[in-house]
């Protein structure tokens, strides 16, 4: 018992000799679908077309699956032909059947993909070729054809793609049998009809007049800033040089996240990535990592922890799900106590978010106050000797005072929910306006700030409080 694979081509008479051999020796002959022109080469031979395998098939890999598995069963008590239009080499079921059938004989026929590449007139050697109905698998490329757009929805999914990928207003070849017509990306699903004989062929034009760029395009344009020849700041710059432009852009995220600016959004999260990706290419001259280390290194860590949804962990909520993912950092880090985690905390981090953070994970220890209630009275505590170190004149104690002070309050508001970063960002804000107010009010009544005393500047503290309420 036998299976041999044909390739149709794209119209009758591509059929090789040796598959026509092979058609006539056959007990069984499948073809993949009717709906092709090549299949009128299958004519005067008894043909099962398996055109009920794609109704009745959930989607493109259920398909390959049942279309594969048929030809499979088949081949255990008769020799088979399993026919498809192009190339063997281009059909998903034929590389399923080659895999579990290594006995399988390849008669290969003509390439839809090479007919599409050639009535486009792609000038591009590195085509990726792939089915509409895997089109959301395609990842960034110089040029890709896509085949089988044999309906609307299709060409609607290839157009999404394409345009993410490309640009929708790039001009690509539309391709229905042997004729050609140049459109926009964006009219991929405004044709009049589809078939399986329709593709779309599409390539990148010069690297600088790209309609569309990914994470790769940055990371490349970034080596070309840095070759010879490059932008000589560009070329000065290290990893120690550039560092607080991360800090930087980051807050500037931040405060387009505040500000609700989607545009500030769009250009800062772009900002951001530019820092990953010169990062990236500075060691990657280095020779100790580059961009796709770092970001396999991310995508596994976010997979490790969390094991809750990737592994056998449960997590029915927020918090349960953020003990799983801390449970699993330590873990990852092969840290073994909880000074280590508390001693993690990055140094450089804002002091009021530090102090929050070495809090959190020390609480984690069982090593924390029992309420808000009880840290505020250990804050009243410290702001007592606070007061008798100023009063001491002992500037040292003073410093060392005020650092427990503010310690204390840090923890009293993490115990009472509260986002300390935030709260007293909000705060010193709200100081800001006020005292802007209560300035204009006491300068429009004739005034001099700087000569009021305590009295007058309460009142007009007071009436600015009041104005902005």
């Amino acid at each position: 018992m036998s299976i041999t694979l044909i390739g149709l081509g794209i119209k009758a008479g591509d059929l090789t000799r040796s598959a026509e051999r092979a058609l006539e020796a056959a007990e069984k002959i499948f073809a993949r679908t009717s709906q092709t022109d090549s299949f009128k080469g299958l004519e005067g031979y008894a043909v099962e077309t398996l055109d009920s395998v794609f109704a009745a098939s959930r989607n493109f890999d259920t398909l390959n699956k049942n279309l594969a598995n048929t030809v499979l069963q088949a081949g255990k008590t008769a020799n088979v032909c399993y026919c498809v239009d192009g190339a063997v080499s281009e059909d998903e079921a034929c590389k399923i059947i080659l895999k579990k059938d290594k006995n399988a004989v390849v008669c290969e026929g003509v390439s839809r993909v090479s007919l599409v590449k050639d009535l486009a007139g792609l000038k591009c050697s590195q085509v990726t070729s792939l089915s509409a109905y895997e089109v959301r698998s395609l990842k960034s490329c110089r040029a890709a054809v896509v085949y089988d757009i044999d309906d609307y929805y299709a060409a609607s999914e290839v157009k999404l793609v394409l345009s993410d990928l490309f640009g929708e207003e790039k001009t690509c070849a539309f391709v229905r049998g042997d004729s050609v017509k140049n459109i926009k990306i964006y009219e991929l699903d405004r044709q009049k009809n589809y078939g399986l004989d329709c593709a779309v062929a599409v390539e990148e034009g010069d690297f600088l007049k790209k309609d569309r760029y990914d994470y790769d395009d940055l990371v490349h344009l970034v080596g070309l800033l840095r070759a010879p020849g490059g932008c000589p700041w560009d070329r000065a710059q290290t990893n120690e040089s550039i560092k607080g432009n991360v800090v930087e852009e980051a807050y500037e995220l931040a405060d387009a996240i505040e500000r609700r600016d989607d545009d500030g959004i769009l250009e800062e999260t772009g900002d951001i990535l530019l820092q990953a990706a010169f990062h990236s290419v500075l060691k990657g001259e280095q020779g100790v990592f580059n961009a796709t280390d770092a970001i396999t290194g991310n995508v596994k860590k976010l997979i490790f922890r969390h094991s809750h949804i990737f592994g056998g962990d449960k997590a029915a909520s927020e918090s349960e799900a953020l003990g799983v993912w801390d449970k699993n950092k330590l873990e990852e880090k092969h840290m073994t106590t909880f000074g280590e985690s508390v001693l993690a905390v990055p140094k450089n981090f804002p002091a009021c978010m530090r102090a929050q953070k070495v809090g959190k994970r020390a609480a984690k220890s069982g090593m924390d106050f029992l309420s808000p209630v009880s840290a505020s009275e250990k804050l009243w505590e410290e702001v007592k000797e606070m007061v008798e170190a100023m009063q001491s004149g002992d500037k040292d104690r003073v410093f060392d005072e005020a650092g427990d002070v503010l310690f204390a309050a840090v923890n009293t508001c993490r115990l009472a929910g509260v986002d300390c970063e935030e709260a007293l960002r909000a705060a010193t804000d709200k100081f800001a306006k006020r005292f802007v107010e209560c300035e204009k009010l006491i300068i429009a009544d004739g005034k001099n700030i700087t000569e009021l005393d305590e009295l007058e500047l309460d009142y007009y503290w007071v009436k600015a409080k009041n104005a902005l309420a």
